[in-house]
């Protein structure tokens, strides 16, 4: 009778897998890249695979993967990049303020955009962006051009947008004050 109680352990990382299953997220392939290990016998070949996941509703995580054949390598990244999903501020559908992040030699600068203008980025800076659900924003990348420093460079961004709310707290000012132009009510004149 106890023991009908006591939940699996199993069942329970079984039912958390369904869930994120059932969850859909927008994966993307980024790069993917042969490495070498040199070993006594010459060298030994992998594959290292860089994906981005997000469910475009301003969740996005990154994932690196590496084996000796490609389809191990994406199902590695993929995990990794599912069990590290960091939440994104988003103002409509753009971000809320300027930003500029640095990883190793990759300097990449993010500047939000009024609605129509698209996603103005290349490469893996374009494909963080569109995965998190930004549909409008300028970039432009600075420095090294290595995609995975580019991808982290631009996720290190995204993690400093503070919202307009907070901005406004933190200030002691209006929330009109501190939102986009193009978001800000005009003032009638009469």
């Amino acid at each position: 009778m106890a023991q009908q109680r006591r939940s699996n352990p199993r069942n329970n990382r079984d039912r958390d897998q369904k869930k994120e299953e059932g969850e859909e997220l927008d994966e993307r392939v980024i790069d993917i890249a042969r490495v070498a290990k040199v070993i006594k016998g010459g060298r030994r070949f992998a594959f290292r695979t860089t994906i981005v996941v997000g469910d475009n509703k301003g969740r996005v995580g990154l994932g690196v993967g590496k084996s000796r054949a490609v389809p191990e390598a994406i199902r590695k990244a993929t995990e990794r990049a599912r069990k590290q999903l960091h939440p994104v501020t988003l103002s409509g559908r753009t971000i809320p303020h300027e930003v500029m992040a640095q990883y190793g030699g990759a300097r990449v600068l993010l500047k939000p955009a009024s609605p129509g203008t698209g996603v103005i980025a290349g490469g893996g800076a374009r494909a963080v962006l569109e995965a998190a659900g930004v549909h409008d924003i300028l970039t432009k990348s600075l420095g090294s051009s290595n995609v995975l420093n580019v991808v982290r460079a631009t996720l290190l961004a995204l993690e400093q947008l503070k919202s307009p709310e907070m901005v406004a707290r933190q200030r002691g000012k209006n929330l009109d004050e501190v939102k986009p132009f193009w978001t800000r009510k005009k003032k009638q004149n009469g």
